[in-house]
């Protein structure tokens, strides 16, 4: 009997594109996968290929964008917790996915937002779809957090940057995990306060991610991450790199997740991610 495939789609932005670029080339080789999570940008992807929409779908939507498609700036009080409301983000989410539930989704799918009044982490996969995505996306600071159910919901990559466990907690017996921020590599220079907090928080997020990526419970069978150089997370720009990225890290995988599906054990060196021989090198792992 066939197993059945998870695939965690992590944060990461713009650089989130890659994503789509993944799920292209898993089309092309005839790998569906039966269960999806995401968390932050993978949230947004993942909610639409389960819904239905077809990577070219995604991809052609994402190239139309701009900033004046998502940009939506409120007036710039403390209390209202962040810079930019959700007005036009919710707009174009709800043309694309519609107002649906978990249960009207294609594909089984779940996502995670940070709750800021417990300090939890919670995983969504019931009730409405966007507004749950809305909640796993929203970067602190940038956008204002999503209330829901009595909680303050803001970006799930602040807790989990790629939901391994819960896609396996779904049901999935083999799962991928596909992380486009990968490591946090070295910067010429931090030119203000905006790019040393941004900075900052790479490095938390990469250590963070390192040790919960080394945990038996958050173990993926294969933990992938696209190369794509310096595209920034934070500029909203559509980037052919980080989607080629993604489609080539898909094609280059193929096979191997074919084998992890067939009940196969990967060599050592198939599970080594960039990250961690990167590591080896200079000691830090």
């Amino acid at each position: 009997m066939r197993k059945t495939l998870g695939i965690a789609l992590g944060a990461g932005g713009a650089r989130g594109i890659a994503h789509i670029g993944f799920l292209k080339a898993l089309e092309e080789e005839g790998i569906r996968p039966d269960f999806l999570s995401g968390s932050s940008m993978g949230s947004i992807v993942g909610a639409c290929y389960a819904k239905g929409m077809s990577a070219d779908e995604m991809l052609e939507t994402v190239r139309g964008l701009s900033a004046f498609d998502i940009v939506d700036l409120g007036i710039l009080t403390l209390s209202k917790l962040g810079l930019m409301r959700w007005t036009k983000v919710r707009k174009m989410m709800l043309s694309l996915i519609g107002d649906c539930d978990f249960s009207d989704l294609q594909i089984p799918f779940c996502c995670v937002a940070v709750d800021v009044k417990s300090g939890t982490l919670q995983t969504f996969d019931k009730g409405n779809v966007t507004d749950a995505i809305l909640a796993s996306s929203s970067m602190p600071t940038v956008f204002r957090p999503v209330e829901k159910d009595g909680m303050l919901l803001v970006d799930g990559g602040v807790l989990c940057r790629v939901p391994v466990r819960q896609v396996r907690d779904m049901g999935a017996d083999v799962v991928v995990a596909v992380d486009v921020l990968g490591g946090c590599g070295q910067v010429e220079k931090v030119p203000n306060i905006i790019s040393l907090i941004a900075r900052v928080y790479d490095i938390m997020d990469y250590q963070r991610t390192r040790e919960q990526r080394n945990k038996r419970e958050g173990k993926a069978d294969l933990w992938l991450e696209p190369e794509m150089g310096d595209v920034s997370q934070y500029k909203l720009k559509y980037h052919a790199s980080a989607y080629e990225a993604g489609y080539r890290l898909g094609k280059e995988n193929a096979e191997n997740i074919r084998k992890l599906l067939r009940g196969e054990r990967l060599p050592r060196r198939g599970r080594k991610t960039r990250s961690e021989s990167e590591g080896e090198r200079d000691g830090s792992v």
